[in-house]
């Protein structure tokens, strides 16, 4: 038997196989255009393509798309619902960050951990601080534990824009099971976490209360 199966595409050359090809064209004014061509090898089609096109932007372009502005040091941070404004200090990974034991230079701010992101870009950035001082005298996350869903948290950072968050999660870890992937593993959305020891800061394994915000 001969011929075609009814509704298969003829595949012989010159049969009714459509070849599309999508040329992005430079416009004299600016503007892009995408044209499919049907019916027509690949030349062809090109050159059917770049008809009316000025000859010097004839050729298809490469055009570089422009990336996001990059997102600001956070340099602030208020919490309303336990009276928390804050300068926010770097805390880098030697201080112990990634781990919950880090040493906030400043028991009255809190630190922001330089290996998680900014405030505002994907992932959680996590900010640590001090539940008392050395004296015992209230710090500056001394109250993080009473966060409740949906308490606000709002990061300052250095262009002057603002990011708030939302807290939707607070809890307190057992001294020595510090949830490291469930603080710094990737999220779809920009989070924050705040930390800090869920006692007296010197007591060993001191729990940690970990607020969790989106």
């Amino acid at each position: 038997m001969t011929g075609s199966v009814a509704g298969a595409p003829d595949r012989r050359p010159g049969g009714r196989a459509a070849v599309v090809l999508a040329a992005l064209l430079l416009l004299g004014s600016g503007g892009a255009a995408a044209v499919g061509v049907l019916g027509q090898d690949p030349g062809t089609a090109l050159a059917a393509a770049t008809v009316g096109a000025p000859p010097s932007t004839a050729v298809p372009v490469l055009v570089d798309l422009p990336t996001a502005a990059p997102v600001e040091l956070p340099v602030s941070v208020e919490i309303p619902a336990i009276d928390v404004e804050s300068p926010v200090l770097p805390l880098g990974a030697g201080d112990g960050a990634a781990t919950g034991s880090g040493s906030c230079p400043d028991h009255e701010a809190a630190a922001w951990s330089t290996g998680s992101p900014r405030p505002g870009e994907r992932g959680p950035a996590v900010f640590e601080g001090h539940v008392d001082s050395a004296a015992h005298l209230p710090a500056v996350f001394h109250d993080l534990g009473e966060l409740t869903v949906g308490d606000q948290v709002e990061v300052t950072r250095a262009d002057g824009t603002l990011a708030r968050f939302t807290v939707y999660e607070t809890r307190v870890v057992p001294g020595g099971r510090f949830p490291t992937l469930a603080l710094y593993g990737d999220t779809e959305e920009p989070e924050l976490r705040l930390i800090t020891c869920g006692g007296p800061s010197d007591s060993s394994p001191a729990d940690d209360v970990v607020v969790f915000a989106r």
